[in-house]
């Protein structure tokens, strides 16, 4: 009989185990320091996530360059990018595109980059920002830091509307944008809305001090992508 319930136990757990370990976002590899790493745009600046720090990693990581009118990030650790200067309120659209060169040449899963906006206490232990990001693989994600992480839609969420790399190691481009306009605010990839949100639910205790404030870029660590056409427009 003893016998018995510990063959069970044991059968559970192999049972388990594995429905368990599936259940769970897929596991991140670690971050990769970057050669010549640190910030060489003028202007710009940037800061890593807190767990990044926590590593052991700093900016220098990391590697943001220009190389015509392209802006080249390379992580390193996950990072977010701005220049003091570049500064939206009202109602507005920042979009920028974002080309992978070679979809997952640094990382063993896809990882997103994209656009901020409504930054304010940015490179403090108070800062609040929205991004909205796009995989290579077809999906995006709607997040922010007020100052801690809070999701506006799930990990990696599939739309038709966010181009797929052809293979590993082939290119992906995608144009990314966020609008404010009223109450709403839109994440558009490729010409198409994939998410909108309430304002109300976004500027609210815990979450962004205001719409208004400034815009940047963001990366996922071990990610490596070209950034054009990054601007603000009026409606």
């Amino acid at each position: 009989m003893r016998r018995t319930y510990f063959f069970a136990l044991a059968l559970l757990a192999v049972i388990l185990i594995p429905s368990v370990a599936f259940s769970q976002d897929t596991p991140m590899e670690a971050s990769r320091s970057v050669a010549g790493g640190g910030v060489s745009v003028p202007g710009w600046t940037g800061k890593i996530d807190a767990k990044e720090e926590a590593a052991g990693m700093t900016l220098n990581s990391a590697k943001l360059t220009k190389e015509g009118g392209a802006f080249h990030v390379i992580t390193g650790p996950a990072v977010t990018y701005w220049n003091p200067a570049n500064k939206a309120s009202g109602d507005y659209t920042v979009r920028a595109t974002f080309r992978e060169p070679k979809f997952m040449n640094l990382n063993t899963h896809p990882h997103p980059y994209g656009i901020v906006i409504a930054g304010n206490d940015l490179g403090t232990d108070q800062q609040s920002y929205l991004y909205c990001a796009a995989y290579g693989d077809g999906k995006f994600i709607g997040r922010g830091m007020g100052p801690a992480t809070f999701q506006m839609n799930g990990r990696g969420t599939p739309d038709p509307a966010v181009n797929k790399a052809a293979a590993v190691g082939e290119p992906v481009t995608q144009e990314i944008a966020i609008s404010v306009r009223g109450d709403k605010v839109e994440c558009s990839i490729n010409n198409k809305v994939v998410a909108s949100y309430d304002k109300s639910a976004l500027v609210t205790a815990g979450k962004l001090k205001s719409t208004d404030g400034v815009y940047g870029i963001r990366f996922a660590h071990n990610t490596e992508a070209f950034v054009t056409g990054l601007k603000v427009t009026k409606p």
